[in-house]
């Protein structure tokens, strides 16, 4: 009986013995958390900056007149190649000419009534002299009244035809600017290009554009050999970008290739419209020229720009999920050391560092503070920090976020699922 005991009192501490082993086991797993591991490694980056556009010619005139009237000839169809000096439509010069005529005439008849001016002051003028001389031989035959109204008559006379001279200049002034307007009903193209849009039809009036330039706008011509994008960048990135730089343009209308570009200007101010709220984006305007387009290329194409900023060929390279925060180095103040002598000083507090949590002897981890260059499309540069085959934990953002120095960490499964089509 006593022998049956003991069994039974040992099959009892055997049995405990287990559930201790099972919970302390059950309870190193639970402390292990399952995380993406990466190793540092050489790769050479791109750093970039993405931004949307549209095609623009470099060169385009909006085509406008400053006189109205009805539209008696257009010899264009929209698509059409002209070159510079190309008849492109007429405005009724009916008018026009009329004006021209009436003017020619004006002048005419003020150039007339010059001649006469010219002839009556000069023939006052003469009597004056004639007067004068009189006088001055025999003061007994001309009184001073006579020369003096001599003398009145050629100055009037002389007014007169200076009033008449600038009749007319003011006449031929006129006639200038009638020419001019006539000159104007005949529209010719100021570029060689393409009409890349056309807004009237043969028979409608065309209006001034002095007051609403694109209500005027009869047509536009654009430079086709000349194409540039112009794409909205944030602030945040306006600074990376120079002018020079190379990039990379997707065009919606050519899905299957890529075209090159180069930046050609950055605006100096935003494109924030007045009146909009401080805490709005602000966006700054690039040019970027286009190389290599084909010519079939229109204008107001969507495009993608990919600016390259900087370079990088065979640098360590941590996945930049890999770069988290965390208070690290401890900061010191003189002022909270006692004045015993001491030159050490006292950490009063810690500052926030960048880095990664780096995988240890036991897969446990260390927060270790990194220095990171350009970022890639998926990388980080590493300067300063880290050596190349050092293990770092490179994901969840979850798992990163509550990792603790210490915290043990295994490999996180392939995810072998595949989606449904």
């Amino acid at each position: 009986m006593k022998t049956r005991k003991q069994y039974i009192l040992g099959g009892a501490i055997l049995a405990l013995i287990v559930l201790v082993v099972i919970g302390a086991i059950s309870a190193a797993r639970g402390k292990t958390v399952e995380v993406k591991i990466e190793p540092v490694t050489k790769r050479s980056l791109v750093a970039s900056v993405q931004a949307a556009g549209q095609v623009q010619p470099h060169t385009k005139v909006d085509i406008s007149t400053d006189i109205t009237g009805r539209i008696t000839r257009l010899a264009v169809k929209e698509g059409d190649i002209v070159t510079k000096g190309q008849f492109l439509l007429e405005i009724d010069p009916s008018q026009y000419r009329a004006t021209v005529e009436r003017n020619v005439a004006a002048v005419a008849s003020t150039r007339a009534q010059s001649a006469q001016a010219k002839a009556t002051y000069l023939q006052s003028k003469r009597s004056f002299e004639r007067i004068q001389e009189l006088k001055r031989r025999n003061p007994a035959l001309v009184s001073d009244d006579q020369l003096e109204q001599a003398r009145t008559t050629m100055d009037v006379n002389r007014a007169a035809y200076d009033n008449a001279v600038h009749g007319v200049d003011q006449a031929e002034a006129g006639l200038r600017d009638a020419q001019s307007s006539l000159a104007k009903t005949t529209i010719v193209a100021p570029i060689s290009g393409r009409v890349t849009r056309l807004n009237v039809e043969q028979g409608e009036t065309a209006i001034m554009g002095t007051l609403n330039k694109d209500a005027a706008t009869m047509l536009t011509i654009s430079d086709m050999r000349d194409l540039e994008t112009k794409v909205k960048v944030d602030e945040t990135d306006v600074s990376h970008i120079m002018v020079g730089d190379s990039a990379l343009i997707d065009i919606d209308a050519f899905p299957d290739t890529t075209f090159r570009g180069v930046v050609t200007e950055i605006s100096s101010s935003s494109l924030k419209a007045a009146g909009t709220s401080t805490d709005q984006a602000v966006d700054y305007e690039i040019t970027i020229k286009l190389l290599n387009v084909p010519p079939d290329t229109r204008p107001d194409f969507s495009t993608q720009a990919k600016i390259i900023t900087a370079t990088r060929s065979n640098v360590l390279s941590i996945p930049i999920i890999a770069l988290t925060i965390r208070e690290n180095t401890p900061m010191t103040s003189d002022d909270s050391v006692l004045k015993l002598g001491k030159k050490n000083v006292k950490p009063v507090g810690k500052r926030d560092a960048e880095g990664v949590f780096v995988i240890g002897t036991g897969n446990k981890v260390m927060f270790r503070p990194v220095k990171v260059g350009i970022a890639g499309e998926k990388y980080f540069e590493v300067l300063s920090g880290l050596r190349e085959g050092e293990r770092v934990v490179a994901g969840t953002y979850q798992a990163i976020r509550d990792l603790k120095d210490g915290t043990r960490v295994r490999q996180a499964k392939p995810d072998t699922k595949k989606s449904t089509p």
